[in-house]
């Protein structure tokens, strides 16, 4: 069970990783939604919940620590975008040398290794490492999916895999035919309430 886990949660941050790449500075700051959601910022979130959940939880403490947790802006969501001062090298450097910690953790313990989460309600603190593989795994695949969203909004990219994306493999395929049917079948579907 540890080595599935394990194995899926490498392989959502590879697809969070191949997701970044080719980008611009612009582009992978730029916010893509309503709330500000951007590549960049994901990726710098989901570094410090590895170092936070697979290192801070089971008595492994970061080795370094984002500027946001020393000032305390993390609390007002500082760690959902990147500074000017903070380079896209550094953060995808800082998320692999979270994600090398992180491994050293999780190939250490077995699961039912206890550690204790300090920002979670007093008397819901103690967990597993089988546990927090859990909620890492789907954490990252979380946000995997939207920085599949976010990537497909800035250059057309998708899928899961560089190359398996899981869409139609044709070059005939008529995205604005497809857009326009599922268009047609939601305002149906709406007039019918």
């Amino acid at each position: 069970m540890k080595e599935k886990l394990w194995s899926n949660l490498r392989a959502t941050r590879e697809a969070f990783v191949w997701k970044l790449e080719g980008l611009g500075e612009y582009d992978l700051r730029r916010p893509m939604t309503p709330t500000g959601t951007n590549l960049l910022g994901l990726m710098k979130h989901v570094a410090a919940e590895e170092y936070g959940y697979l290192g801070e939880v089971f008595g492994r403490p970061a080795p370094e620590q984002l500027a946001c947790f020393i000032d305390g802006s993390v609390w007002e969501g500082a760690d959902m975008w990147a500074t000017p001062d903070e380079s896209s090298e550094y953060i995808m450097g800082f998320y692999r040398r979270a994600c090398a910690h992180a491994d050293e953790t999780i190939a250490t313990l077995e699961l039912d290794a206890v550690g204790s989460v300090p920002w979670w309600n007093e008397g819901e603190r103690e967990t597993t490492l089988g546990a927090i593989l859990v909620l890492m795994v789907s954490e990252t695949a979380r946000h995997v999916g939207h920085v599949d969203i976010v990537r497909e909004l800035i250059d057309g990219r998708a899928g899961g895999r560089p190359n398996a994306t899981s869409l139609p493999d044709t070059d005939d395929w008529d995205w604005g035919e497809w857009v326009a049917r599922l268009e047609t079948a939601a305002r149906t579907a709406a007039g019918r309430q």
